[in-house]
């Protein structure tokens, strides 16, 4: 019998998951709505053409990035409403989580219009199944903002958070935040620093931050990073 799940239907926006590294990561059911849709809302036409040249599909391809994103997201939702079938998708990820999507999903709820998750990869999740830190709740508060201060500010809030806190961090400031987070929570709290999840370079960093600190200054700082910490009374 025919999976209906992977073909799309009418005024539909499926939020469509792609890989954060390793192409077989992309499911079954994303590929097939990738290839079937009208539309693909993308961050990056060239990323995203670069996706599908590779999985031997051709779609029409439409911006959909923080950078016209409002706008946008309207043009697709009237698009929706025409009856056509969109998928959006991020560069990597999940769509919506610390990358474009959000604003186009609520333009579809105000409308009625549905919306259909096609899970995937997700950075933080990924790190969250692999660190070995506390997974009965957590916090993900994506990219903090550049300024030490704020930063700062956002560790004092959460000293004494029951549950781990994940987030992305740049290559050029990670460093920078374990430094922090030692200076802020101690030199003994639990923490990890994963790097290039699910690609070649894959390397997960867990411990004392001092001790994650000493390890990360012999690594390479190149890459995406994801950076978890546990709660004050967690020992591994």
């Amino acid at each position: 019998m025919e999976n209906a799940s992977l073909s799309p239907l009418p005024g539909h926006l499926y939020v469509v998951a792609t890989p954060i590294g390793n192409l077989a990561d992309l499911s079954e059911r994303a590929r097939a709505l990738l290839g079937t849709v009208d539309v693909v809302a993308c961050e990056d036409t060239r990323t995203t053409g670069l996706l599908l040249n590779r999985l031997g599909l051709r779609r029409e391809l439409v911006p959909y990035h923080e950078h016209n994103e409002t706008e946008a997201a309207e043009r697709l939702a009237a698009i929706l409403a025409s009856g056509k079938s969109v998928a959006v998708v991020s560069d990597a990820g999940t769509p919506g989580l610390s990358d474009p999507g959000f604003r186009l999903v609520r333009a579809c709820r105000r409308r009625g219009l549905p919306v259909v998750p096609v899970p995937g990869a997700c950075a933080a999740v990924a790190v969250l199944s692999a660190c070995g830190l506390p997974t009965n709740g957590y916090l993900f508060a994506g990219f903090l903002p550049a300024k030490t201060s704020a930063r700062r500010a956002f560790l004092e809030k959460y000293r004494s958070f029951d549950y781990t806190v994940v987030l992305h961090e740049s290559c050029h400031r990670i460093a920078a935040f374990v430094d922090e987070t030692i200076e802020v929570l101690g030199p003994d709290r639990f923490v990890c620093v994963a790097k290039e999840v699910t690609k070649v370079h894959e390397t997960f960093l867990v411990g004392r931050s001092a001790e994650v600190r000493d390890r990360l200054a012999r690594t390479s700082l190149k890459g995406e990073f994801v950076y978890a910490i546990a709660p004050a009374d967690f020992t591994l």
